[in-house]
């Protein structure tokens, strides 16, 4: 505990004595959390809030979770740690009373919401909000809605959710980020892609593409540091993500990489 208290003491005197500049001029104490994180989007139109699906990405670079944090590495849906009694919890606690809250200060809120979730032993935490579809967790879940979303969209809007909900397909989705070799840190631009062509017509994958375009002379060519979703259903998130790296073997990339790991701890569960 010394030690401890002391390297503490140190990082304070090492921040205050100008190491981070400005930055440094003030500290935030937050608690801090054990538990696994998991993604919880609810649309909203102001009053009424409708649940989707959870999921939960891979930040890390690398197998295993290891690595430097990165937007996001591939993701899965649904999360069978996010239980009925944890989506209630979360409701009643975290997103009823935010919606509440804010239609009373004058400021409803239409739309998307986000939840990063901290599921702790002593229920689900919240770690951050964000107003929008996160990524890659969106892609999983459009690939698992069977319903059109933009009806669900329009009711945010005009604040008629009331009555709706979302029909959504059995088993699971995954999705695999690819991504530029180097990512996040300096990495090459304008590499060719090929063999996409070879996944036409998968009624059970698609490739969302981020960091592409087509060059002037009709190849295709990476531009960004995550550049493909490769984006698949299944029974089981062992099935779907199968489905997901086999496509992957498909695609001829060598300045691409990719985890090989996304959903272990779902898999694990699974078994």
């Amino acid at each position: 505990i010394a030690e401890t208290a002391d390297a503490a003491h140190n990082a304070v005197d090492t921040i205050f004595d100008g190491a981070f500049g400005a930055a440094g001029a003030e500290l935030v104490i937050e608690e801090f959390m054990t538990g696994e994180e998991a993604s919880f989007f609810v649309l909203c139109d102001g009053e009424t809030a409708l649940p989707l699906l959870s999921a939960q990405d891979h930040k890390r670079v690398g197998d295993g979770d290891n690595g430097p944090n990165t937007g996001g590495m591939g993701a899965y849906a649904p999360t069978a740690i996010v239980t009925p009694d944890i989506i209630d919890t979360t409701m009643r606690r975290i997103i009823d009373p935010t919606l509440k809250t804010m239609a009373a200060r004058g400021y409803p809120y239409r739309g998307v919401l986000y939840a990063g979730l901290m599921l702790t032993d002593e229920g689900p935490k919240l770690v951050e909000y964000n107003c929008r579809f996160g990524d890659p967790e969106c892609q999983v879940l459009m690939l698992m809605m069977a319903d059109d979303i933009v009806p669900l969209l329009h009711a945010c809007a005009t604040g008629n959710l009331t009555g709706c909900t979302a029909e959504w397909h059995d088993g699971t989705a995954v999705t695999v980020v690819m991504a530029a070799q180097g990512y996040p840190g300096a990495y090459e631009k304008n590499t060719q892609i090929k063999g996409l062509d070879a996944l036409d017509g998968q009624d059970k994958v698609i490739v969302f593409h981020a960091g592409t375009q087509v060059a002037p002379d009709g190849t295709l060519r990476a531009t960004g540091g995550r550049v493909l979703n490769v984006t698949a259903r299944g029974k089981t998130v062992a099935e779907a993500r199968a489905n997901a790296y086999a496509a992957i073997d498909n695609i001829d990339w060598p300045q691409g990489f990719c985890r090989r790991d996304i959903g272990w701890r779902e898999v694990q569960r699974d078994d």
